[in-house]
């Protein structure tokens, strides 16, 4: 075997470790939020009348939630916060609280942000509401939590 042919079988051998050690990762990463996820929506069709999720995810405030956004079996748009410890779902219809986007614009209002990072659902205590994570001019970080309901601002935390 030449020498040429000897640094291809290592360059590909090492390639492949690589790969494999990057998809154990991964996969290991990904495994508690599937877990989440399927425990969550198991919960969820068991004491709601969801029928189709359309996204999930996790909030990590005070206490753990799991959101659900989904669909009834009538069709109409729903959120669900699922706590990660005991305590009871909370169901609401999309339509019963602001949107995302009008979460969005709250803070537009207020504030000039140079990034929104991420806009997601959370709770606090027992109040469901809008996080949205944003970059702030110095690329300083900040939340601004807006009342799912009313659209009023609950809290900041801001110049992190």
């Amino acid at each position: 075997m030449t020498n040429v042919k000897k640094i291809i079988i290592i360059i590909l051998i090492i390639v492949l470790v690589v790969i494999g050690i990057s998809s154990c990762i991964y996969l290991n990463a990904v495994d508690p939020i599937d877990a989440a996820q399927e425990k969550a929506v198991k919960i969820a069709k068991e004491e709601s009348d969801l029928q189709e999720i359309e996204d999930f995810s996790v909030y990590n405030g005070e206490e753990t939630y799991y959101v659900i956004k989904g669909k009834n079996q009538y069709g109409t748009g729903i959120y669900i916060w699922i706590p990660e410890k005991k305590g009871r779902i909370i169901v609401r219809k999309q339509s019963d609280g602001i949107s995302k986007k009008e979460a969005v614009d709250k803070l537009m209002e207020e504030k000039n942000p140079t990034e929104i990072i991420s806009v997601r659902l959370g709770m606090e205590k027992n109040i469901p509401l809008w996080e949205i994570y944003y970059r702030s001019e110095g690329n300083l970080i900040n939340y601004y939590y807006v009342d799912f309901k009313t659209g009023e601002w609950l809290k900041k935390i801001e110049n992190l």
